[in-house]
């Protein structure tokens, strides 16, 4: 509240003044006659304001005698903020009021930015060319437009504004280059323009093509499109010359007539130069192996150059087989071109041979292994010392199979290395019957009309084939008759002996003759004499004999009856002699005969044993 009533007490004070400066005022004096007639706010100012101390004579008439700095009137002075300006007031302002002035650009003495930086007074707009801040160098103090272009001002590069959008940029055939314009143009025009290669992006030959511009002539060197390997930009010649340019070989030059060749006693090689040489010179040279086209023996033999030590390993003379161009050591091992045997080094002492658990084999090691490794290792049965059982138990390796024929265990019978299908048949390897298999199930067996016969394939088969085939009488089980009936095998001819009887009662299975047959019965007579034939009895030929004395057939008596001589066979002889007669005998002669004492035939007196033999020609 005190402040705002301060405030009111200095307002009431300045009424008064200024009440009291225009009654002043009101005095009738021409202040025009002197020179400075007062207008606007020098009408209402006090007299004693200007003249101090009530002197006339002297008083500034300029603006800047009374408000400017330093002067003792006390009338207001340009304040701090002002623009930098020369001290004419009148340029801008007129003395009804300080405000409301005309902008004078002639009487400022400060840089156009001072004012024009956007706050004070407008500025640059967000797409004004990147510039100094001299905006006169471009615009007048009449207005921002229309301006003059000077490029001295512009701070950006061209392309920022040559940019073929914000103002005119590179046409279609410019050659490629950077943005940097005023390497080659000036700010003048675009033409006439200075060429300047440092802003050119494109290679050399999209100009130099010879074309566009200058190219290779025809004696040019066989070269790539790149011309400042060798040239420069202030000229073609002088040139430097850079091989690495250079698309031919070395030898399209390098050839001892165009330029320097090998001499008489080069190494064999081939003509490329920088296998071992560079561009540089031709010494110092780095040897290059690639380059030789002798072989490594040629010069490692041990005189021309270092060769075999002489505890190297057996092998031909291709060094690079092991060795690199690197040095002699380290080596890779290469085995194909040892010449010994794999055993001369893998034996367990030279180098890691057959371990405990290896199958028995010879020693050809690369049968089963290669030179990469010892495993994998491909199975190469040749080299096997051991039988196959020996691996192929069912326990190390596969063995038989539980419906595998019954065999003995030598596996090659049948089977082979490939594989074991498919596998030939091989019966000596077989432990069991033939019909084991041969029973019509699992192998071929007996077809219908087979001899009846036992089931012993062998006795007459052989493991060849079903035929030819052995005929083995001992396997037969059928009777003789069941093929020898004249169909199946010979019968009996048209003048055989009449009977049922079997033939091998009366034959051999050898051959049909001798006969065998041998009366065995207990009725047949014994063995008559040699030359008695069968029809000597069979007279019919016929198994059914006619006997002469039926009552006593099958006896010595049914034939030989009336032989018989009742006086030479006595019984007894007490109480009177008696003769045993052929009925007592049942018709066999060749039976005992008993003479007795009495006719109680409880003593025998005399004994005759076998009297009469069938043997004997004659009866006694």
């Amino acid at each position: 509240m005190k402040t705002i009533w301060k405030i009111g007490l200095i307002l009431i004070v300045l009424v008064m003044q200024n009440s009291i400066a225009n009654a002043a005022n009101t005095t009738k004096f021409d202040h025009y006659s002197t020179g400075f007639p007062l207008t606007g706010q020098h009408s209402r100012t006090k007299c004693e304001t200007c003249h101090i101390r009530g002197i006339f004579k002297g008083t500034p008439a300029k603006c800047s005698g009374c408000h400017g700095a330093g002067s003792i009137i006390p009338a207001s002075k340009m304040h701090a903020q002002h623009i930098k300006s020369r001290n004419t007031c009148a340029d801008c302002h007129n003395d009804a009021s300080w405000v409301n002035a005309r902008m004078n650009h002639f009487s400022v003495t400060g840089t156009c930015i001072s004012c024009h930086e956007g706050r004070t007074a407008s500025g640059k707009t967000q797409n004004h060319v990147k510039s100094s801040n001299t905006c006169d160098d471009c615009h007048s103090t009449n207005a921002w437009t229309p301006a003059r272009f000077d490029h001295s001002s512009v701070s950006g590069s061209c392309f920022t504004c040559h940019n073929g959008t914000t103002a005119t940029g590179k046409n279609q055939t410019h050659v490629q280059s950077t943005n940097t314009c005023d390497d080659c143009h000036s700010t003048s025009g675009w033409i006439p323009a200075r060429f300047d290669h440092s802003s050119v992006t494109g290679a050399c030959f999209t100009c130099h093509n010879g074309t566009t511009a200058t190219g290779k002539n025809q004696t040019h060197i066989q070269s790539n499109n790149t011309c400042d390997d060798c040239h420069s930009t202030s000229g073609w010649t002088p040139a430097r010359f850079d091989h690495s340019s250079v698309t031919g070989s070395c030898f399209t030059c390098h050839n001892g007539t165009t330029a320097t060749g090998k001499v008489q006693n080069h190494i064999q090689s081939n003509n490329t130069c920088d296998d071992c040489h560079t561009t540089n010179g031709w010494t110092p040279a780095r040897f290059n192996h690639s380059g030789v086209t002798g072989s490594c023996f040629t010069c490692h033999n041990g005189t021309t150059a270092t060769g075999k030590v002489q505890n190297h390993i057996q092998s031909n003379n291709t060094c690079d087989d092991c060795h690199t161009t690197n040095g002699w050591t380290p080596a890779r091992f290469d085995h194909s071109a040892v010449t010994g045997a794999c055993f001369t080094c893998h034996n367990g002492t030279t180098a890691a041979g057959k371990n405990q658990t290896h199958i028995q084999s010879n020693n050809a090691c690369d049968d089963c292994h290669t030179t990469n490794g010892w495993t994998p290792a491909r199975f190469d049965h040749n080299s096997v010392t051991g039988s196959c059982f020996s691996c192929h138990n069912g326990t190390t390796a596969t063995g038989k199979i539980q419906t595998h024929i019954q065999s003995n265990n030598v596996c090659d019978d049948c089977h082979t290395t490939s594989a074991w299908i498919p596998a030939r048949f091989d019966h000596t390897g077989v432990t069991a019957s033939c019909f084991t298999c041969h029973n019509g199930t699992t192998a071929t067996g007996k077809i219908q009309n087979h001899i009846q016969s036992n089931n012993t394939c062998d006795d007459c088969h052989t493991t060849s084939a079903w035929t030819p085939a052995r005929f083995d009488h001992a396997a037969v089980t059928g009777s003789c008759s069941s093929c020898h009936n004249g169909k199946t095998a010979t019968g009996k001819a048209n003048n055989h002996f009449i009977t049922s009887r079997q033939c091998d009662e009366c034959h051999r299975t050898t051959a049909w003759i001798p006969l065998s047959f041998r009366h065995s019965s207990m009725g047949y007579p014994g063995d008559h004499r040699t030359f008695l034939t069968c029809n000597s009895c069979h007279t019919s030929n016929s198994d059914t004999i006619n006997w002469k004395y039926p009552a006593y057939k099958s006896s010595c008596a049914g034939c030989h009856a009336n032989d018989y001589k009742q006086d030479s066979h006595k019984k007894y002889e007490k109480p009177n002699t008696v003769f045993y007669s052929i009925g007592d005998f049942m018709g066999d002669c060749t039976t005992s005969c008993h003479q007795y004492t009495d006719s109680s035939m409880t003593t025998i007196k005399d004994t005759r044993n076998n009297k009469h033999s069938v043997r004997s020609s004659d009866w006694d």
